[in-house]
C-alpha cells in the first residue's frame, strides 16, 4: 500500500527543491549581461515585492483566503518597518552579487548563515554564546576561506555584496524574534507578504532613484513582461512551497533538504552556466564549512528536543511533533493557537531569495526559548 502521507511530503519537498533552486538560476539568467542582460537587481527586487504585496492584497482583502493580524501603528512603526528595512538589504545585496559572482560561490559563500545568525543573536541577546557552537562557526568561516582562496573568478565586490546580504538577513532573523515574539505578533507568509512586501518596496524606491534609475533612462534594455511576471510569480511560488513544506515536515527535514538543495544547485549551476568553474579547493572548502553546518544544526535540533516533556519518550515525540506539524499547514487559521512548525525551525536554513519572509511565522517552541533567554 502507498503511504499518501508520506509521498505527498516528499512531493512538497521536491516542489520546494526544484522552485527554490529554479528562482536562484533564474534571477542569474536575468541579472546576468552575458544573458537576459538586465543588470539591475534593486528594479528586480522592486517587482518581487510589489507582485507578492498584490497578490497578498487580493488573497486578505478581495478572496479573504486568509485573515489579517490585528496590526496597530505602533507594532507596524517598531516591527514591520525595521524587519522590512533589512530584508530589502539582505534581497538587494544577495542580487548584486549576481552581477559579480558565480551562483555555485553565492551558494558556498551561504554556508555563513549560521555564523551570522549565531553573531546576532549573541549581540542581541536571543542566543547565548557557547563553546560547541563557536567552534563550529570558526570550522564553517575557515571552510568558506578555504572555497574563497579556491575560487577562479573571485571578485572582491561580489563577495562583500554577498556577506553583507547574509549579515543583514541574520540581523532581521533576531529583529524577527525580539520584535515580534514580544508584541505576540504570528505572521503566515501571506500576511508578512501583505505587510512586509509594501515596505520593503518603499524602502528601495529611495536607492532606486539615485542608483538605477539614471541608468534605466540612457540604456537600450527592453522591458520584456513575460519574463518579469514569470520570475516575479517563481519567486511567490517559492514562499508557498516553503510555507508547505514547513507544514509537512519538521526541522530535521527542512535542514538536510536544505543542504542537499544546495549540492544539487551548485551542480547545476556548472551545466546552465558553463562560465561557473568548481576548483578541487572550492570543494574541499565548502565540505569543511559543511561540516560545521550540519554540527551546529545538530547542536539546534538536540535543543529543541531537549525543551520538550522529559516524560515523553522518542516515538511519542516524534507522535506530538507529527501533529503539531500537521496542524500547522493550514493557512486558513494563521492566529491558531496550534500554530506550530514542530522543532526549533528559525528560518535561517532557508537561504533564498524570497523565502525567508516566512521566518516570521515563529512557532511557540521559539517563543519559550526566548523567555529562557531573557529570564
Amino acid at each position: 500500500m502507498i503511504n499518501k502521507p508520506l509521498l505527498l511530503t516528499y512531493l512538497y519537498l521536491f516542489i520546494y527543491v526544484l522552485l527554490s533552486s529554479g528562482v536562484i538560476l533564474y534571477n542569474k539568467w536575468v541579472l546576468s549581461p552575458k544573458y537576459f542582460n538586465f543588470p539591475f537587481p534593486i528594479t528586480l527586487t522592486m517587482i518581487h515585492m510589489a507582485f507578492s504585496g498584490l497578490i497578498a492584497f487580493f488573497l486578505i482583502r478581495v478572496f479573504k483566503i486568509v485573515a489579517p493580524v490585528k496590526m496597530t501603528f505602533e507594532i507596524y512603526a517598531t516591527c514591520v518597518i525595521p524587519i522590512s528595512a533589512f530584508f530589502a538589504s539582505s534581497l538587494w545585496f544577495g542580487n548584486t552579487a549576481y552581477l559579480h559572482i558565480s551562483v555555485a560561490f553565492i551558494q558556498m559563500l551561504k554556508a555563513l548563515m549560521p555564523v551570522a545568525t549565531f553573531s546576532m543573536g549573541v549581540m542581541c541577546g536571543t542566543d547565548k554564546a557557547r563553546c560547541n557552537v563557536f567552534l563550529n562557526m570558526v570550522l564553517v568561516s575557515i571552510g568558506v576561506v578555504i572555497s574563497s582562496y579556491g575560487e577562479i573568478h573571485f571578485n572582491m565586490v561580489g563577495t562583500v555584496y554577498q556577506v553583507t546580504g547574509i549579515f543583514a538577513e541574520a540581523l532581521r532573523l533576531v529583529l524577527t524574534q525580539v520584535l515580534l515574539q514580544k508584541k505576540g505578533l504570528t505572521l503566515n507568509p501571506i500576511t508578512s507578504l501583505y505587510y512586509i512586501a509594501p515596505c520593503s518596496f518603499v524602502f528601495l524606491f529611495v536607492p532606486w532613484c539615485l542608483l538605477e534609475k539614471p541608468g534605466m533612462a540612457i540604456s537600450q534594455i527592453q522591458f520584456n513582461f513575460w519574463i518579469f511576471f514569470s520570475n516575479a510569480l517563481s519567486a511567490l511560488a517559492l514562499n508557498l512551497s516553503t510555507f508547505l513544506v514547513i507544514g509537512r515536515t519538521g526541522a530535521v527535514t527542512i535542514r538536510v533538504a536544505g543542504v542537499l538543495k544546495d549540492w544539487i544547485l551548485i551542480a547545476l549551476s556548472t551545466v546552465v552556466f558553463p562560465e561557473s568553474t568548481i576548483t578541487g579547493l572550492n570543494i574541499i572548502g565548502y565540505a569543511i564549512a559543511l561540516c560545521g553546518v550540519v554540527l551546529y544544526n545538530y547542536i539546534k535540533i538536540k535543543d529543541g528536543r531537549a525543551s520538550q516533556l522529559p516524560s515523553d519518550s522518542i516515538p511519542e515525540r516524534l507522535t506530538k511533533d507529527w501533529r503539531s506539524e500537521k496542524k500547522s499547514s493550514d493557512i486558513f487559521t494563521p492566529n491558531s493557537s496550534n500554530d506550530s512548525s514542530g522543532g526549533n525551525f528559525n528560518g535561517s536554513e532557508l537561504k533564498d531569495e524570497e523565502a525567508p519572509l516566512l521566518s516570521s511565522r515563529l512557532s511557540h517552541i521559539g517563543r519559550s526559548q526566548l523567555g529562557n533567554h531573557t529570564a
